[in-house]
């Protein structure tokens, strides 16, 4: 039996897609942002200038693709940067040599230089930036809309989905 002055509330219906979506936008969006500063600055060859050794390629086999990539020693042209066993991103089968030097840049990432051209993968992280922002804001305007036409009454509903 309900309280006096209490009412049941009914959710709107699609309210559990919509906010499970949301939540994974969110979600998306949250675990992206830290990753934009590195993206830019890997874009721009924004970091320590230095030199790439190559020391050894692995690859590994994709169905109708194979991915490598060179490892090596980097060092800062002042000296003071020493990085051993991180790879040369964008450098795969072909592009180097086992013992060849190439102009290299640290922005930082523990496993991984880049030459001095910069990165593309600023395009990826933007993208799923953006995805999870989309996703997010959509349901979340959705759920809000949908809450004030369950308020309003059947009088305020809107026909249609």
């Amino acid at each position: 039996m309900k309280a006096a002055g209490t009412r049941g509330r009914r959710l709107p219906p699609g309210f559990a897609f919509r906010a499970t979506v949301a939540l994974i936008g969110a979600s998306l969006t949250f675990f992206t942002t830290p990753s934009v500063w590195p993206a830019i600055r890997a874009a721009r060859a924004d970091g320590v200038p230095g030199t790439f050794t190559a020391e050894h390629m692995e690859c590994v086999q994709h169905p109708g693709h194979e991915s490598c990539q060179w490892y090596g020693d980097f060092r800062s042209e002042d000296g003071t940067v020493n990085r051993t066993d991180i790879f040369m991103y964008g450098m795969g089968k072909g592009q180097l040599q086992a013992g060849r030097q190439t102009s290299a840049v640290d922005i930082g990432f523990p496993n991984r230089v880049y030459g001095p051209g910069g990165s593309n993968e600023w395009v990826f992280t933007v993208a799923l930036l953006l995805a999870g922002a989309a996703l997010t804001l959509g349901q979340v305007r959705r759920i809000h809309s949908s809450m004030k036409n369950d308020e309003a009454g059947p009088e305020g509903r809107r026909e249609g989905p």
